[in-house]
């Protein structure tokens, strides 16, 4: 990203209270994208949310639906994140500098949990795929090391043994809409081949290494490099498997446990660990992919709830119109 462009999307913080973590994602990020018109996106974490709103309140009321500013403010929009939906307050539809913007507002702890664990899917799965970080205080970028790796390996287990550098991408990005209520009606069909064409390059420069590393580990090999339809091949044996299984979060792997049985583990230092009971490759592809369809299933429709009461009625009509209006579109 250029400097002036940075500089451009970093100075809304300005007139926002002081954050831990910021980043943009989206068509913001795309090469080609000149189109100012454009919905911009931002993920801002903070430490104490219900202080940051109360003060983004005084800075800033007309980013928020005016019936929560009345009824209960920044307790109430905290609430309504927290408990109505999955930690993420999102504003939409700001104008700021003759651009729209949309931003969401999440706790760094729920934040860290999410990439950590996956216990929601929900900002982990965004952070999968490519961002630009303008803030991180905290160091995020280095702990969302451990959501790539994990994501590499929920779609190692969902390819076949034979596969392209796109496809891989694709795989990874497809993870967290896996049973996304929006996907049904309210998203573009194309919306993940379209992100990976689009940000080609960027998913290259982000997973380089981490590819380098899972080759290094002989659990995947590349034939050919340098385009798109790069060959990949990938040990599909069960020991390969259980690798890739103990690389995803232990929320999964405890869920993937109840079904399929887990047998304890001793160490050298004498910790005990549960490992998941592997049969077949595809009976834990299949078992994994199931407990994440339902973890975003219930995060996509807990945070539609959450949205539609904080953007107001009017405002997440409006979202909603737009998307449904892509979708349409790209199924035409």
């Amino acid at each position: 990203m250029e400097t002036s462009q940075r500089d451009e999307l970093s100075s809304f913080l300005n007139i926002l209270p002081p954050v831990d973590f910021c980043c943009v994602y989206g068509s913001t990020l795309h090469p080609n994208n000149q189109d100012k018109s454009k919905m911009v996106d931002y993920i801002i974490g903070v430490s104490d949310p219900m202080k940051w709103h109360s003060e983004n309140l005084k800075m800033n009321s007309d980013h928020y639906a005016s019936w929560m500013v009345h009824l209960g403010g920044a307790r109430l929009i905290t609430n309504v994140a927290d408990k109505v939906g999955v930690g993420v307050h999102f504003n939409p539809f700001v104008n700021w500098n003759d651009r729209k913007l949309k931003y969401g507002v999440v706790r760094m702890h729920d934040l860290v949990q999410d990439i950590l664990d996956w216990n929601r899917l929900y900002l982990s799965g965004r952070l999968q795929k490519p961002v630009h970080i303008l803030v991180d205080n905290l160091d995020i970028e280095d702990v969302n090391s451990v959501n790539k790796r994990a994501a590499i390996s929920a779609a190692l287990l969902l390819l076949p043994s034979k596969f392209t550098e796109e496809d891989l991408y694709a795989k990874m990005c497809s993870l967290s809409y896996m049973g996304d209520l929006r996907m049904f009606f309210a998203e573009d069909t194309n919306k993940v081949n379209k992100i990976v064409k689009g940000q080609f390059n960027l998913f290259q420069s982000i997973y380089k290494p981490f590819l380098e590393e899972y080759e290094t580990k002989n659990l995947l090999r590349s034939a050919s490099a340098g385009t798109s339809h790069s060959q990949l091949a990938q040990d599909s044996s069960l020991s390969a498997t259980r690798s890739l299984v103990s690389s995803l979060p232990a929320s999964v792997r405890s869920l993937m446990g109840k079904s399929l049985g887990e047998k304890s583990i001793v160490s050298e230092t004498g910790i005990v660990t549960g490992e998941v009971c592997i049969g077949s490759r595809e009976e834990a592809a299949k078992c994994m992919e199931k407990v994440m369809r339902r973890r975003v299933m219930v995060s996509s429709g807990r945070q539609a709830v959450s949205g539609f009461l904080a953007a107001g009625a009017i405002n997440a009509t409006m979202y909603l119109c737009q998307k449904m209006r892509k979708a349409w579109n790209s199924s035409s």
